[in-house]
């Protein structure tokens, strides 16, 4: 398996774009510019058997009606947050000026458990990784050495725990019990900016200092 990292909206959310040797693919949260996002799938001949979110927030799902209708792909989201896709006050998009409120029709297959998910020809690893939202999941692939974590851990930075059902002790314990816990070399595809690794953070991550 491949993959690639596509900066999509107003806020640069990081799209990730998983292709095999046959050509199948995965889209990890279309956050915006849906049309140039498929054009890019469309250009490259990407088979997309399945839509995965990390989780429910408007810069996540901006573009999501469009890759949706566009290649005919199942949405995949913890059920946690199945009521945020319709619903602008709680994916964020209803609450600061000059966002166009999103709005998007519920999702196909709801993560209810920790474990293995298979997506068409593609298989992730499931980690229920809450804090900057309840229902944040975290698609771990060892093989690639990668995990796709949302806004849960950036290079530098944690995630953000002021939008509704954030929580920051929660988010520092699913920091340490779950990435910190993978293999130093881990990648972590994160939601904005650049990639980073579980022992870099580790190392260097002022937000992380002197948690127990």
């Amino acid at each position: 398996m491949k993959w690639e990292r596509q900066p999509l909206g107003a806020l640069q959310t990081n799209s990730f774009i998983c292709v095999n040797d046959q050509g199948k693919g995965v889209v990890i949260d279309p956050g915006g510019e849906g049309d140039r996002l498929i054009k890019h799938i469309n250009d490259r001949g990407i088979d997309v058997e399945g839509i995965l979110l990390t989780h429910a927030h408007f810069d996540h799902i901006g573009a999501l009606e469009e890759v949706r209708d566009a290649f005919r792909a199942p949405v995949y989201l913890h059920e946690l947050e199945a009521a945020w896709l319709g619903d602008d006050s709680k994916n964020g998009s209803g609450l600061f000026m000059g966002i166009e409120p999103v709005k998007c029709r519920p999702a196909d297959q709801l993560i209810k458990e920790e474990g293995s998910l298979t997506v068409g020809s593609f298989t992730f690893e499931v980690f229920h990784t809450p804090g900057h939202s309840p229902g944040s999941v975290s698609y771990y692939v060892p093989e690639e050495n990668v995990v796709f974590s949302g806004d849960v851990l950036f290079r530098g930075g944690i995630g953000r725990t002021d939008l509704p059902g954030g929580d920051h002790d929660t988010l520092m314990k699913t920091i340490h019990q779950r990435l910190l816990t993978m293999p130093d070399t881990t990648i972590i595809a994160n939601g904005h900016g650049p990639e980073t690794t579980v022992g870099e953070e580790m190392t260097s991550n002022p937000f992380l200092n002197g948690f127990g």
